[in-house]
Formats: C-alpha cells, structure tokens, sequence
C-alpha cells in the first residue's frame, strides 16, 4: 500500500526529534554525520514525519507545510497538551464535521489534531 511520509527541513534535527517525543511520537530511526543529527523519522500510530538538516526557524503566522494528525481521544489529548505547548486554536468543532485543536511546534510549522465529530 502506497504511503506518503512528510519530511520537512529544521535547524536542528535533534531538538525536532526530542520535542515531537514530548508530545507522544517514538523515534524510528536517526542518521549521524561525525557528531551531528543529520536525519530523523518518528512515528505516532501508522504515521511517519521526517526531519532534515537544512531548515530554518519561522515566526511567520503559518508555515509552507502544516502537518494534520487524525487522532482518536482529541479531547483528552487536548487537556494533555495545553499549557505543554504554543496553542494557535483551542479545541473547537468545525463545519465540516471535525473536532480540532492546533498546536505550533518548536519550528513554527502548525500541527492540528483531529477526530470526526460522531
């Protein structure tokens, strides 16, 4: 079955890597090159999210590339997670049938969390 993995380009592989582990993704896989973190993979559930060396840094409203994570449980991660973390939209239903919560993560590229309205 084909998959699509993000991979999105950071300053700093390492402080993505451990900052997505404070939030509940495990680490896949790592590549050093003499010292430095050049490469990650985490995964939270059946998703996968790449880092490369390369990136940078924005304080800009939104980024090139926002990442959305269906989930179950939205409302108990939400509580989980508030305070942890910069909220850019609290937990709110939307017109078109989600429950939804967004986060910016330490690069400034958004995460929403997501769960189908029953």
């Amino acid at each position: 079955m084909p998959t699509v993995t993000p991979m999105i380009h950071v300053p700093d592989v390492r402080v993505a890597m451990e900052w997505y582990q404070t939030i509940g993704f495990t680490v896949r896989g790592v590549h050093d090159d003499e010292g430095e973190m050049t490469w990650a993979v985490v995964c939270l559930g059946e998703g996968e999210l790449m880092f490369n060396a390369g990136g940078r840094t924005s304080q800009a409203h939104r980024r090139e590339v926002d990442l959305y994570v269906s989930t179950e449980g939205v409302d108990d991660l939400y509580q989980r997670l508030k305070g942890r973390v910069e909220l850019v939209e609290a937990l709110h239903d939307t017109f078109y049938g989600m429950r939804e919560f967004i986060i910016r993560d330490c690069n400034g590229f958004w995460i929403t969390f997501g769960e189908p309205i029953e």
